[in-house]
């Protein structure tokens, strides 16, 4: 069965306020990361994949995928909360299901439960081909505290 909130927008302050975060991360700025998918609990990231984000045998750094599939579940529960809130990873298990291949990555975080305080989100990572082929290359969970936003 067809999962239809993978279409879904935010609303364009959401998306505004998702979007101003991510732009603050200094990491996914140095990874070339951006986010493609903004909607009511779940968030996608594309990486592209180049050299200076490879490991020795010319795939995507493991370090890599789980930097912006983690990013993708921060920004994913996120979407859920109001606008004086924060999310902290508390922990995330990945398993690596195949090497990171492909002209691009793609991260999706998407909400399984949203709580007061704590939040589980699902993380998935597909290794991306220009022509549209799509392999499921990482998988795994997150849990996100709920912070109050501390004055910048």
């Amino acid at each position: 069965m067809e999962d239809h909130t993978q279409h879904q927008q935010a609303s364009p302050e959401v998306q505004k306020r998702i979007q101003a975060s991510f732009d603050r991360q200094g990491l996914m700025t140095h990874l070339g990361a951006r986010i493609t998918h903004i909607g009511p609990g779940r968030v996608h990231i594309m990486l592209p994949a180049r050299a200076e984000v490879s490991q020795q045998h010319g795939y995507v750094h493991a370090g890599a995928t789980s930097a912006i599939v983690d990013s993708a579940g921060g920004y994913a529960a996120l979407t859920l909360f109001p606008e004086d809130a924060e999310v902290l990873t508390v922990e995330y298990k990945i398993n690596l299901l195949a090497p990171a291949a492909g002209d691009h990555l793609e991260a999706i975080g998407t909400v399984l439960k949203s709580g007061r305080t704590l939040t589980v989100c699902q993380l998935e990572v597909y290794g991306v081909q220009d022509h549209g082929e799509r392999k499921l290359i990482a998988n795994g969970q997150q849990t996100l505290i709920r912070v109050n936003r501390t004055a910048e």
